[in-house]
């Protein structure tokens, strides 16, 4: 992957620890060096934490509603890579 919105649109499977081993390895490396991917996944990070702790600790959410959210941050990023 060499573009950042390759990996923007993993970001949130990186988060949730759902990426394999070597896509895993690719992020952290890439993370190293761009700071725009770096301020979207700790903006995504506190999204997370705001919704954990809205909803409780126990609160398991549902596939179908982290897909959909997966989707709106993808949206959005195209919507900011598309911007002049």
């Amino acid at each position: 992957m060499d573009d950042c919105k390759g990996y923007f649109a993993l970001l949130s499977q990186y988060l949730d620890g759902d990426l394999s081993v070597e896509e895993c390895t690719r992020m952290e490396e890439h993370l190293v060096d761009c700071a725009p991917c770096v301020e979207f996944v700790e903006s995504l990070r506190h999204a997370v934490a705001l919704c954990r702790e809205a909803s409780g600790p126990r609160t398991i959410v549902p596939e179908d509603a982290r897909r959909e959210l997966r989707e709106a941050y993808r949206k959005a990023l195209e919507a900011l890579t598309k911007a002049p």
